[in-house]
């Protein structure tokens, strides 16, 4: 190849990166409760859309939850005031990207990996993963080691070891939070993350400056989706956090990784699963929530060089 061909190559690949592609974009059908039916886009479960209507301004995210006869079944992100049959919808994945770093650290996020603690633009790589596979069984390490929680009651009476998990049950009102705070503050983790899944509003801050304090949040990632926010909204921020706790860990760290609450984590998944038509099992829970359980808390534990 002489050197005239490569530059001309080169210009062909600049103009190509540069040019206009075409977009394939659906259009609202119908809307029942908290579920959009669209023709289209060409998309799959877990993607990100935008919904779009010139006509009030207004532009609304949505996940791709289901399909039903050639439609994209979505579940919005926010606010669906406005939305009607006709509105755009545009595929928007990036919108999956996660944010990572150690720029995190002493942040309160929602769901969508955004801050909402005013203090600024959050300067991290969004290189993390929503949902990817849980670590290879056979490459993680064995778990050898104790993890010293700073809680004396439950370092003598129920020793934890580091990559284990361990669920905490009890009624609503009697310091669960409370708990969560000092094993942030005491425990021996390089760095906690936090998810507060479906939290009433009202007691968030509370938590963040009584329980967990500063010397807590100093080291802390919080990832917050209050009661009021949709049940995919909810979802993702187990998921956000997730990613999250798995980037610290896969970078080497020793990670606390708490969540409150799988409960509600597992409400949220009910909520999206009766909208989509799935049936109702024990206690109403759909047969989804049995199976995204299990696929997000084997995510958590030992992993080949951290835990």
């Amino acid at each position: 190849m002489t050197v005239a061909q490569a530059d001309w190559i080169r210009v062909l690949e600049d103009r190509v990166s540069h040019s206009q592609t075409l977009e394939h974009i659906g259009r609202v059908a119908q809307v029942t409760g908290l579920l959009i039916e669209s023709n289209g886009p060409q998309a799959k479960l877990g993607d990100v859309c935008e919904i779009v209507s010139e006509e009030f301004g207004l532009t609304v995210f949505a996940e791709v939850v289901g399909f039903r006869e050639h439609r994209v079944l979505l579940m919005p992100l926010g606010d669906m005031d406005g939305i009607h049959p006709g509105c755009e919808v545009r595929l928007r994945r990036q919108r999956n990207a996660i944010p990572t770093g150690n720029a995190l650290l002493g942040r309160v996020l929602d769901g969508m990996g955004q801050p909402i603690d005013d203090l600024g633009v959050l300067d991290a790589p969004r290189d993390g993963q929503l949902r990817r596979h849980p670590p290879n069984p056979l490459r993680r390490r064995r778990i050898g080691e104790p993890f010293r929680t700073g809680v004396r009651a439950l370092d003598l009476f129920c020793p934890v070891g580091r990559g284990q998990r361990l669920g905490i049950f009890a009624g609503s009102g009697v310091g669960k939070s409370t708990l969560l705070g000092m094993l942030a503050r005491g425990g021996e983790a390089d760095v906690n993350v936090i998810a507060l899944v479906g939290e009433r509003g009202r007691e968030l801050r509370e938590f963040i400056e009584k329980d967990l304090g500063p010397e807590g949040m100093a080291r802390s990632v919080v990832v917050v989706a209050t009661s009021d926010q949709t049940a995919p909204v909810r979802l993702r921020a187990a998921y956000t956090a997730t990613a999250i706790a798995e980037s610290f860990r896969d970078a080497g760290a020793s990670v606390l990784f708490l969540l409150d609450s799988v409960t509600r984590f597992a409400m949220a998944q009910r909520e999206i699963g009766l909208a989509v038509g799935e049936p109702p099992t024990s206690r109403g829970y759909t047969p989804s929530v049995f199976s995204i359980l299990p696929r997000i808390l084997e995510r958590t534990g030992m992993g080949e060089s951290g835990s």
